[in-house]
């Protein structure tokens, strides 16, 4: 965990500093119309996608409060990070995992997003490191529908094929680590086999570490489709 309790990832990638400041938006997408007689109305649909914001620094040399997974890495590794994702035109995970100075665990974020846009700004106050505004939006899976017309122009007669598949797999789930929990355990729970524990290990390597057998309560993991 970072120093200042926070940790941020970008897909498998843990930023080395934390932002010091992060934006949710919950957007929302309901309709106000004006009505002839009754006047303004909001008519309350389904939620909008959710916008997320903030700066983080980039270092260009190692700080003692800064935090890498395997070993230190300059800005430029994390600008090709970035690129790869705006890029790359497939959603990614983004999680923070939030605990307080004493240890204690508070609420996490783990949500599927894309990434819509990052600014690069230098600034001879900074040094050499760089500041990076990255702006990410929500991202939903969703597929089609195939509608077949029969019976000629009198009585046409409508049925619904299968649903295409969705364009992308399924979303991943989270799960929080407790105690006693395995790696072989939360495979056995999600997937029904405990052998696919190695699925849950490499799409959290970045949380668990070099070794599978180490996990720890309050860790938020990834949990990819069967």
């Amino acid at each position: 965990m970072s120093t200042n309790g926070y940790d941020f990832y970008l897909k498998k990638c843990l930023l080395p500093i934390a932002p010091p400041q992060l934006t949710v938006k919950i957007n929302n997408a309901n309709e106000q119309v004006t009505l002839i007689d009754e006047g303004e109305i909001n008519i309350l649909k389904k939620a909008g996608l959710t916008d997320i914001e903030f700066e983080c620094r980039i270092p260009q040399e190692k700080y003692p409060f800064a935090v890498y997974k395997s070993g230190f890495k300059g800005a430029d590794y994390f600008l090709d990070y970035f690129e790869s994702l705006k890029t790359g035109k497939k959603p990614f995970q983004f999680i923070v995992c939030r605990e307080r100075p004493a240890g204690k665990r508070l609420f996490d974020t783990n949500i599927k997003v894309s990434m819509e846009d990052y600014k690069i700004t230098e600034d001879a106050k900074n040094g050499f490191d760089v500041l990076v505004k990255i702006k990410l939006k929500q991202w939903k899976d969703y597929g089609t529908k195939t509608v077949n017309i029969s019976g000629g122009p009198e009585k046409p007669k409508a049925s619904v094929m299968l649903q295409r598949e969705a364009t992308t797999a399924p979303e991943a789930q989270s799960y929080t680590v407790v105690k006693g929990d395995r790696l072989w355990s939360i495979a056995k729970k999600f997937y029904g086999n405990g052998r696919k524990y190695m699925a849950i290990y490499n799409a959290n390597i970045s949380v668990i570490g070099e070794n599978p057998n180490l996990i720890f309560p309050g860790q938020v993991l990834a949990i990819p489709p069967a």
